[in-house]
């Protein structure tokens, strides 16, 4: 089985600690293959960064479908970027890991916090919560005020800063469970689970381990309908490359290169 982690910022030191959070849950015989895109921004911090870091994504899953052989995809972005047209253009089940937290946290616990980088993406995880059915089980999304690449920096304290936000969430928000709402944070659940006495969730370790499991049981992404694949059409511009071939099922000769 082939895993493909997607990582959508184009910093290679997280998209390293991403891979290796990964391999670290991913079962024997599973093959973990750990990217950022060719281009996009260093990092994902408002609605403009996701949107441009979209169709580097879009590019690693068309080449996981037309010459890598990939099972299954995780988006290692908690904002999910390109969910579902990640969803259109793959075969194989593709994972969110906003997503995938949320969901198991709902089944271990009666009430899960959200623990985040910037107060200015509160926002964006709070829609995730709503549009996943979630939001019943959502306390509260919290911010540490911590920029994505300061995971990144050593001695920067962030490992201290998140630690403290969480037991915050802990003492104030009613909740029994943490997640973990930045894929950069995935070396420290371990920690903060044994620190604070509770269930900890890291995206990029939940959604590897969904992808395996919806993989064995031999469920794929459904192309019935809404995520059928796109319609072919021309594209301009600094676009063309992104034009599909037809919908047969075949590799187009020109996509997403």
């Amino acid at each position: 089985m082939r895993i493909k982690i997607i990582n959508p910022n184009t910093t290679q030191s997280m998209t390293d600690k991403i891979g290796a959070c990964a391999r670290a849950v991913a079962r024997p015989g599973t093959e973990i293959v750990a990217v950022s895109p060719a281009m996009g921004p260093v990092s994902i911090e408002s609605h403009y960064d996701e949107a441009l870091a979209v169709p580097g994504l879009l590019q690693e899953i068309a080449k996981g479908e037309r010459e890598e052989g990939i099972d299954a995809y995780v988006i290692a972005c908690f904002g999910d970027p390109g969910l579902k047209a990640a969803r259109e253009l793959a075969r194989g089940p593709v994972i969110g890991i906003a997503e995938a937290a949320m969901h198991l946290a709902s089944m271990i616990g009666t009430r899960f916090s959200v623990v985040t980088t910037l107060a200015r993406t509160i926002g964006q995880a709070e829609h995730l919560a709503e549009a996943y059915g979630m939001d019943r089980f959502c306390a509260r999304v919290r911010a540490c005020e911590l920029p994505v690449l300061e995971l990144e920096e050593p001695g920067s304290q962030a490992r201290e800063r998140i630690a403290a936000e969480c037991r915050r969430a802990l003492d104030e928000d009613g909740s029994d469970v943490i997640v973990l709402g930045c894929a950069g944070m995935a070396d420290l659940c371990e920690h903060l689970s044994h620190l604070l006495g509770v269930p900890v969730i890291d995206g990029v370790a939940a959604a590897t381990q969904l992808a395996e499991s919806l993989v064995t049981l031999g469920l794929r992404t459904s192309k019935r309908g809404e995520l059928a694949r796109p319609v072919p059409k021309p594209y301009t511009g600094a676009l063309a490359g992104f034009a599909l071939g037809d919908n047969s099922g075949h590799a187009p000769h020109e996509e997403i290169r």
